[in-house]
């Protein structure tokens, strides 16, 4: 048995130092996946690069060199099936950056036996002893001139010029469909220490005209989804495994989600923020700086599940389930949360979990704080729980490193359909 395990452990309270992925010999074994990445290798490999400005479409495995950007009202359709890596490069710049500008579109629908997938260049390379590291696909940006509460002329972080400007006032903003899609082992440092990650999947001023539909991403540096305004909807979200947040929602971002994932894996690389260990579930603001504006960030969230770790000795890699701050605001209903230090928080003046929410409906754990902050105080006592132990809350076995993986009756997008992945190793 030869094995391409997602592990950046070699001892568990230091790998977060580490950015590569390890061999290791206790893996977690869902089922067996990587035969559909050697079978894939065989496919013919298109070269793209620069900008697509008429309509086009991809099929076989698609290799991105540097930043693609879809524009001047083009749609790029992705046929069910489609592999899309990076071309590997040895500078600073993203490599593997899909872009889909304000004014162009992505027509990309899988099936739930064909999902299209993004993923790393080294599980298509017909090699069985290449591993896959975070970082290794740059990501998937969709922009679109929804509200957002910052300048129309906000880009980007790392992307300059007027193609990557992103809000406005059209809330009926269509950037195209997303359906039965992985993302895996994305984000892009871009020129580190000075401007920040690009995550796997950024929705910035994206509109309710947008689809977004059974989407995993896992095993991406930074957050696995970002919200910067807009109102997108969405729908059956799995964010698994990344190096920092889960969902992550500000600039004035009001849209709602149904039935969304966040699962953990205590063996992935984790973030630090100073000495302290920031990963979270959702990470929420109205913006940076925190000021009150006339649109507020407040996404709402239905059927909601966020899954840490088992024991408290691993949970202090995390940090908070919910995490509610700088004037933000945040409704959920039908929510369960456990295996974090902190289950939710709220922090500072305006920020609320709001009235709006069903709080019979909330169920939080904490290891060592199960809620604190404006609207917690609604949550009933018998929902929230403490202790050095994770709570199931009903879960069948919902921590992915304890054994056979499995969080019904809360399985609502279908997380253990075919088209997801968990285990990235070669059973032979």
């Amino acid at each position: 048995m030869k094995k391409l395990i997602l592990i950046a452990t070699a001892a568990l309270f230091t790998a977060c130092q580490n950015d590569h992925l390890e061999g290791s010999s206790s893996s977690f074994e869902m089922k067996q996946t990587l035969a559909e990445y050697i079978t894939a290798s065989s496919l013919p490999v298109t070269p793209v690069s620069g900008q697509i400005t008429s309509n086009t479409t991809w099929s076989g495995i698609i290799e991105i060199d540097g930043i693609v950007t879809v524009k001047n009202g083009a749609t790029l359709t992705i046929l069910p099936g489609t592999y899309i890596k990076a071309k590997p490069k040895d500078t600073a710049a993203p490599t593997g950056l899909l872009v889909i500008t304000k004014t162009g579109k992505i027509n990309a629908v899988g099936t739930e036996t064909q999902p299209i997938v993004f993923t790393s260049y080294r599980l298509l390379d017909g090699d069985e002893n290449t591993t896959p590291q975070t970082g290794d696909f740059a990501g998937v940006i969709l922009l679109g001139d929804a509200p957002t509460n910052t300048p129309s002329t906000t880009t980007i972080d790392g992307l300059f010029g007027s193609d990557y400007y992103y809000g406005g006032g059209n809330q009926d903003h269509n950037g195209g469909i997303m359906k039965y899609v992985r993302i895996e082992f994305g984000g892009s440092d871009i020129l580190p220490q000075v401007i920040h990650e690009i995550t796997s999947l950024t929705l910035a001023g994206v509109g309710k005209g947008t689809i977004l539909d059974h989407i995993q991403v896992s095993y991406g540096k930074d957050d696995s989804f970002e919200f910067f305004g807009g109102n997108v909807n969405a729908t059956n979200l799995i964010s698994f495994a990344p190096d920092d947040d889960n969902f992550d929602f500000n600039t004035g971002y009001t849209g709602t989600i149904t039935c969304a994932l966040a699962l953990a894996d205590y063996n992935s690389i984790h973030s630090l923020s100073g000495s302290v260990y920031d990963s979270n579930g959702i990470e929420l603001d109205n913006n940076p700086t925190g000021t009150a504006t006339s649109l507020i960030t407040h996404p709402i969230i239905n059927n909601l599940t966020i899954v840490g770790t088992p024991k408290a000795a691993f949970g202090t890699m995390y940090g908070k389930g919910i995490y509610i701050r700088r004037n933000g605001k945040l409704t959920i209903n039908n929510a369960v949360v456990t295996g974090y230090p902190t289950g939710i928080k709220v922090e500072g003046t305006g920020s609320e979990l709001s009235s709006s929410s069903d709080y019979s409906s909330i169920k939080i754990h904490g290891f060592d704080l199960a809620a604190t902050g404006t609207g917690t105080a609604s949550i009933p006592a018998g929902n929230l729980l403490t202790g050095t132990t994770a709570s199931l809350w009903g879960m069948s076995q919902p921590y992915f490193n304890e054994g056979p993986w499995n969080v019904s009756p809360r399985n609502c997008g279908s997380f253990q359909g075919s088209w997801t992945k968990y285990d990235f190793s070669i059973l032979e």
